[in-house]
């Protein structure tokens, strides 16, 4: 075998152009037996981290195959058992060797050399930076997020002079134009002996084989072009693929990038589908006159010395006043068990706190609660409304912060969900502020840290299956209806291409060529990378700079600015991640809270609304919920007289049972049979009842299913944290179908029975769709309590800040308002006299009080010409014409605004369109209903110009 260092490799990450994950060049590399691969993208890292996992894992794979083999190794190659599955993250479990990749087990794997493809504005030749250590990358990762921030949303404008002043430490490699067609070579010589005169030992020349007849004459040229530069000649293989079979899947991504079909693609296509992985004898035997081009992969390799984990991620200190940080975290958390138990905390508690805080202190994590602490404090300074969930519940410390409102007595607390040191992860806590208001929350974050040490991690979009169809459809010329067709067989967030049987019922022909060749190029494409977005609000922020780990790049968004790994790469480098998410329903509290001290002089937290009150537990077993945080939905209202919630324990069952994970579980039946006494709770023990006992033995939530494999299948924690990350959540599937033997094989072994095994198995395989940690439930769970207590002690209330929280929930304004009236509320029609932007409470004779509804109801209404509407009114609108004229913005005919307007109107137009004009001040002129608010349009007078 001839050694070899593929040192030029363009994964999916460079986006509709690399035809193969990073996952699967990793693997083809191991297997051709490659010495090294470099993953150099388009001026892009956002794929190196994929890679770095994908060799970790056949690292692992191959130290089980070893230990299982024992010290005779007869088994001559070990073969990968699991494969990524890239849109949903899954990993896939092959049945026999013979289906996984072949990978020899005698000689290493290949290293991982992490760099990138730098393309400039101004100069056809492009550079391949490998950095050859830590200084290096950090120079490679400003380099690219200067070229970033200077350009628009997934740009990157890089030049010569950033080269020359950013380049110092990396091995460059010049890919020039092809010598053969080529035609400025004076310049060509210029600037390549420039680049090698500023770093006189990194640089080379690159040598690709094109395949096309005449590579011995271009690398013969290319020798000569070596010598005038002095720029020493190595291999490359320009590798966009892993294997020659993604040839046809990268001429789609080339008509996806060029906006063209496969019947008009002409000379942009791929001649050929060498651009793949190579071995080292097959780069050898194309190269054979430069042998020593080849020996020099090997050598640039061996200088590429830096590996991703020799990355060291430091978070901030947060030491103020002089005080460190764990002090601090200690000194406030005592200080939060005065003010959350001013009668003395529970001799649980405290322990629990001193365990919390010294295994906070072990994993030096005191920093990052300070953050989310300080995150916390700055929002409440703000009158910002803010809710810690998740994770973050299983902690004392966070509840005694003020981070979370869930007292730790209500759900069954396993800190290690959370921090422990087997997993040796960072935790990951998330904060729910008002959706109205998380703006100014980012933008202190922003503020206080700088840019250059704080960024929104990025989100991969990936081609989902009816996205496929669709884009690859218009490729292969598939007419729309059949597109149409294809696309209504696919349901929710399917991950699979149509299938025959499904094509036959849309009344597709499957054996059509064209069609076979679209549903092969479709099932190939799905969990390809199309771009990168903003997360939803996870926030890394270093102690140093940000821009010296990962580059930095605007968003869409103004004014925000994102890194270029998402959650998984930053898991797996232990890089913290505090989550700054939006929530409607803290944006509606919020303001019935701002009403109620208003109108009832009542101050009320999220901590201080009077619990386990029994009238709001009547409401809701009516399934009386509409507008009330997540028991809303048709679902939720049918289960509720079942479940008949009487307290709080019951409303957070109630949040996780009605999810994706639970019912393909079948758990909700024995759970609400056993609940309502028709069928008995099975006896599992004692040590299995103190886990299931709460939930009637039917495992509901994560922490449970830990709890189980913990008790009952004899897993370590760091087992059952794995199992723990393998119920993932949303759309991601997870990986629990690799611990079915290790968890039945357990559970026998302490006596369990067969069937119960596997019960207890299918159960908690369930979680895979979509299951709840109980922590997450109890945090939701609080602010269902929370709006149904709005709801049911002020009604008008709530629905008014619910309005003025729009968009959110399942219900439109007008469903909202009937809710209202059949609870007795009284609603007031838009006045053009007494309404503001926003709907209104008016106090009524008889103590209560009245919805006035607001400008922001009518379509078509802008915020600021209300401020006018209001501004202007003085004592009243005296009639139609004191309305319109007194701006000078109606002076047409009113019957004619439809024909002479066909776009919605907006201001004054907009009022008087929708008919809303309210009380006027002469009502015989304009005359309102008292429900609608509609103008009785038959007593108005005619406008005059």
């Amino acid at each position: 075998m001839t050694p070899y260092a593929e040192l030029c490799v363009t994964s999916n990450f460079t986006f509709l152009q690399g035809a193969s994950h990073p996952e699967e060049l990793v693997r083809r590399a191991a297997e051709l037996g490659l010495s090294a691969v470099a993953i150099t993208d388009r001026n892009s890292v956002a794929g190196v981290v994929r890679a770095f996992s994908a060799l970790k894992e056949l690292e692992r794979l191959r130290q089980e195959a070893r230990e299982a083999a024992g010290v005779s190794q007869d088994n001559p190659n070990i073969w990968s058992r699991q494969v990524t599955d890239h849109s949903s993250r899954q990993v896939m479990q092959y049945a026999s060797p013979s289906e996984g990749p072949r990978i020899p087990h005698d000689g290493p794997l290949p290293r991982l050399i992490p760099g990138a493809r730098l393309v400039f504005t101004d100069s056809e030749v492009e550079w391949l930076a490998l950095p050859r250590d830590v200084t290096a990358w950090s120079r490679l990762t400003r380099l690219l997020s200067l070229g970033k921030r200077r350009a628009g949303k997934g740009e990157c404008h890089l030049t010569r002079k950033d080269l020359l002043d950013w380049g110092a430490g990396m091995v460059l490699i010049a890919l020039p134009p092809d010598p053969l067609e080529a035609g400025r070579n004076r310049e060509l010589l210029g600037e390549l002996r420039r680049i090698r005169h500023a770093f006189p030992d990194q640089c080379f020349l690159g040598a690709a084989p094109h395949y096309d007849g005449r590579d011995q004459i271009r690398l013969d040229r290319l020798a000569q072009l070596s010598q005038a530069t002095g720029l020493t000649m190595v291999a490359v293989g320009e590798v966009m693929m892993h294997r020659s079979a993604r040839r046809p899947l990268a001429d789609v991504l080339t008509c996806l990038r060029e906006g063209c079909t496969i019947d008009n693609i002409g000379e942009r296509r791929l001649t050929h589908g060498e651009h793949r992985l190579k071995s080292g004898a097959e780069m050898a035997r194309m190269l054979h006159r430069y042998p020593a081009a080849i020996r020099r992969t090997l050598e640039i390799a061996d200088q590429c010395a830096f590996r991703l984990d020799d990355l060291r991620y430091q978070y901030p200190d947060e030491a103020r006043d002089g005080e460190p940080a764990q002090a601090r975290l200690e000194r406030l958390s005592r200080e939060g068990l005065h003010w959350r138990y001013p009668d003395g905390a529970p001799s649980k508690i405290t322990a629990r706190v001193d365990k919390e805080l010294k295994l906070i202190a072990a994993m030096d994590y005191a920093p990052y609660f300070l953050t989310v602490h300080d995150i916390v404090s700055f929002a409440r300074s703000r009158d910002i409304l803010c809710q810690g969930r998740g994770s973050a519940a299983n902690s004392v410390v966070c509840y005694l912060l003020g981070v979370t409102e869930v007292p730790p007595e209500s759900i069954t607390l396993i800190f290690e969900r959370f921090i422990s040191k087997e997993r040796g992860e960072p935790p990951d806590i998330d904060v729910d502020f008002e959706h109205e208001r998380r703006e100014e929350v980012i933008q202190w974050i922003y503020e206080r840290y700088g840019r250059h040490r704080a960024g929104l991690t990025a989100t991969v979009i990936h081609f989902r299956s009816r996205a496929a169809i669709r884009e690859v459809g218009k490729v292969m010329g598939l007419s729309q209806d059949v597109i149409a067709r294809l696309s209504g067989q696919i349901w929710g967030w399917s991950d699979t291409a149509p299938k025959e049987d499904r094509m036959r019922d849309a009344g597709i022909d499957p054996a059509d060529t064209r069609v076979m060749l679209a549903a092969k190029l479709i099932g190939e494409i799905i969990g390809f990378p199309r771009h990168l977005s903003q997360h939803v609000g996870g926030f890394v922020i270093t102690q140093g700079r940000l821009d010296e780990l990962c580059p930095i790049e605007n968003a869409a968004m103004e004014d925000r600015t994102v890194i270029e790994w998402d959650k998984d790469d930053i898991d797996a480098l232990g890089l913290l991640k505090v989550d700054v998410l939006g929530l409607g329903m803290l944006t509606c509290i919020r303001k019935a809270f701002g009403m109620l001290s208003d109108h009832r002089s009542l101050e009320l937290t999220l901590a201080n609304v009077p619990p386990e009150d029994s009238h709001v537990y009547d409401m809701l077993c009516k399934a009386d919920a509409i507008g009330v945080f997540q028991v809303e939905s048709r679902a939720q209202l049918n289960f509720l007289p079942r479940m008949l919630p009487r307290k709080f324990y019951d409303l957070v069952c109630e949040v996780a049972i009605i999810r994706p994970g639970p019912i393909q579980g079948g758990m909700v039946h024995p759970f609400i049979s056993r609940r309502q006494g028709k069928e008995s709770v099975e006896d599992l023990g004692p040590a299995m009842m103190e886990v299931l006992g709460r939930t009637y033995g039917v495992p509901l939530f994560q922490e449970q299913a830990m709890q189980i494999a913990v008790v009952a299948a004899g897993f370590s924690p760091a087992e059952a944290d794995r199992l723990r990350r393998s119920l993932a959540t949303f759309k991601r599937m997870g990986t629990i179908g690799a611990f079915r033997d290790r968890f039945i094989s357990g559970m026998l072994a302490r006596g369990y029975a067969v069937d119960f095994a596997e019960r207890c198995f299918a159960q908690i395989e369930g979680f895979g769709s979509y299951g709840f940690p109980e922590s997450h439930a109890a945090s939701f769970a609080r602010l269902v309590y929370i709006s149904a207590w709005l709801k049911c002690h002020h009604p008008a209330v709530f629905t008014c800040a619910l309005l003025n929280s729009q968009p959110m929930g399942f219900y439109a304004p007008s469903q909202l308002v009937r809710d209202a009236r059949e609870h007795g509320v009284e609603v007031r029609p838009i006045s053009v006299n007494h309404s503001e932007w926003d709907c209104t409470l008016e106090p009524r004779l008889d103590g209560e009080l009245a919805l006035r509804l607001g400008f922001r109801q009518i379509r078509g209404m802008r915020e600021e010409d209300a401020d006018w509407i209001g501004a202007a009114r003085g004592n009243g609108y005296a009639d139609v014409e004191t309305f319109g004229g007194g701006r000078g913005c109606i002076r047409r005919c009113w019957s004619d605004w439809p024909r002479r307007m066909p776009s919605p109107p907006s201001g004054c137009h907009a009022v008087m369109r929708s008919g809303r004009l309210g009380h006027c001040a002469r009502p015989n002129h304009c005359r309102s209903s008292a429900m609608t608010g509609r103008v009785d349009r038959s007593r108005r007078s005619p406008c005059r110009r």
